[in-house]
Order: structure tokens, then C-alpha cells, then sequence
């Protein structure tokens, strides 16, 4: 539905954003706590919106594998491995690896299938809003019976330092529930803590030997990560960090921000990279000695 039609969705709370070619959606937390998947097609492609609530992290996917007929439709299984969550298609029944995006048991096990992953943004819906005017946003009327109240389902535990299982994590790093943003570069695995970027800031760095500019305000849950090439950015920011609208790099080139590329007057673009949030204890759990990790 348009926001207009979305009264009971208040500036505060936090959405998914997805943009695809001009095509924006929300998707409330408040829903999505509750059913950890959302099939859709956005800007033309068909993706799946898996929702990890213990491990609080999302990730989208394009559903559509090549030499298959048709896209993959996705539901939450239930079912855990390290505090990830597994979830099926449809198909197949098959159990799929939601931090991979790879199937692992079932009749696709042993195919070599990675779903392809798109950059994701987890912000306030105000921010969403104002940035995307002409957004949809998913509505309450999914066909099942929920309290959609905010944090009905999880609130307790989004609130506590303690987890649902145990989980094994370098506590002198980090906080086992500290939010991080991660990023899978093939056998790399790179995260920066959310609370790092508290006021605002714009970080150049590298995911092993590709060089990164990560930008984030770190307290609305919402950094973003792009290529930089060779180039180094600096410090300012056209717009809020939560939704910059332009960065600037040390020549003072302006590059106009959007969620899939900085673009320059001269038609350069620099991709954004596939992200996701997710708490210290699942990238640390998962990743292991795959993983690294920026500290000042």
C-alpha cells in the first residue's frame, strides 16, 4: 500500500528498504517479526526478504537461478544451525543456509546453487519515507491472525544482553548482541560494529584487497557500504547519515547516493555491496577464522 494508506506505521519504527530500478518497498519489522520471509518482485526481479529474528539480520535475495523454470518461492522453516536460521522453498522442501543463501539439505543439497544476494537497508521508517516519497510499504493484511503490535513477538528478547541458545563469541571483542554490519566478499567476511558510527561517519577501508567506503550514523541501525576503488572519501555528507543523498571524495567530486551505486557528474558508478546487520555472536559463530572484524 502507498504510505498514506499505512496510519499505524509511526516514524520511529524500522523498516527493510529495498530499491530496485526506481521500485521502493518497506517492510515493517513489526511483520516481519513475526513471519521471516516476504516473497516479492521488486523493480521487475523477484526476490525473498529472509529475516534471521535471533540473529538479527536480513538478507535479500534474488530468487529467480538460472536453468530453472520458474522463481523460487521461500518460508521460514524454524529450524536453526548456529543461531542462523534455515528456510525451504517451496518446491523441493529443500533447507536452505539464509547467511549463504545456499540450499544444504534436501533434494537440492548437492546442486551448486548460491542465490544471488541485493544491498538491503534497515532504517526508521521516517527516513525511508522521506528519501522514497512514493514507496510502497507492506501492508497488515497478510491472511493470518497476528498482534502486529511493535516487538510483540521478540520485544523481550531484541531488549536483553542474553541469548536464546548459547553461542561461543570473543566477549573481549565485542558484546555477544552488539549489532554489526556484515559483508560476504567470496571466501572474505568483513564486519563493522554499528555503534562506531554513533553522530556520523563516513570510514575508508577494505574487504581484504577490495578497498570499501562504509557510511552510517550508529543509532539508526544503518550503514551502507560501497566499492571506492582508488579514491579516498572524506568526512562530508549532503543529508543525514541515515540517508545521505551525496558523498564527496578528497578531490571534492560530488557523488550522488543511491541504494545500489555512488554515481559521479561524469556518469562513474561505484556498486554498493550486498550487507546485512546481524549480532556479533552470529557473524562471529559462523564465519570463525573467515571473518575479521574493524576495531579502532
Amino acid at each position: 500500500m502507498p504510505p498514506e494508506e499505512a496510519p499505524w506505521l509511526w516514524d520511529g519504527e524500522q523498516v527493510f528498504g529495498v530499491e530496485i530500478e526506481g521500485d521502493a518497498r518497506a517492510y515493517p519489522h513489526r511483520v516481519m517479526d513475526w513471519h521471516e520471509m516476504a516473497n516479492d518482485t521488486v523493480g521487475g526481479v523477484p526476490v525473498a526478504l529472509a529475516y534471521c529474528t535471533l540473529c538479527g539480520s536480513g538478507v535479500l535475495f534474488e530468487s529467480e537461478v538460472a536453468g530453472r523454470a520458474a522463481p523460487f518461492e521461500f518460508g521460514s522453516s524454524g529450524l536453526l544451525y548456529r543461531s542462523n536460521k534455515l528456510m525451504y522453498d517451496r518446491e523441493t522442501l529443500s533447507l536452505w543456509n539464509h547467511y549463504t543463501g545456499q540450499p544444504v539439505v534436501g533434494p537440492l543439497a548437492r546442486e551448486t546453487i548460491e542465490l544471488k544476494t541485493r544491498p538491503l537497508a534497515v532504517l526508521r521508517w521516517a527516513d525511508w519515507k522521506r528519501r522514497y516519497p512514493k514507496t510502497r510499504v507492506l501492508s497488515l493484511d497478510t491472511g493470518h491472525r497476528r498482534d502486529y503490535t511493535p516487538g510483540r513477538p521478540y520485544g523481550d528478547y531484541f531488549a536483553s544482553s542474553g541469548l536464546m541458545f548459547p553461542a561461543r563469541t570473543d566477549d573481549a571483542t565485542l558484546r555477544p548482541k552488539d549489532i554489526v554490519l556484515a559483508v560476504r566478499d567470496g571466501g572474505r567476511h568483513r564486519a563493522w560494529p554499528m555503534r562506531l558510527f554513533r553522530g556520523g561517519r563516513v570510514l575508508n577501508d577494505a574487504i581484504g584487497t577490495r578497498p570499501v567506503v562504509v557510511v552510517g550514523d550508529g543509532w539508526s541501525d544503518t550503514l551502507r557500504v560501497w566499492e571506492r576503488a582508488d579514491l579516498t572519501f572524506d568526512s562530508r555528507l549532503d543529508g543525514p547519515a541515515s540517508t545521505p543523498e551525496a558523498l564527496y571524495d578528497a578531490a571534492g567530486t560530488r557523488w550522488r547516493v543511491t541504494e545500489e551505486a555512488l554515481i559521479a557528474p561524469d556518469g562513474r558508478r561505484l556498486a554498493r555491496l550486498p550487507a546485512h546487520n546481524a549480532y556479533w555472536f552470529a557473524f562471529a559463530g559462523f564465519t570463525g577464522r573467515n571473518g575479521s572484524v574493524f576495531t579502532e
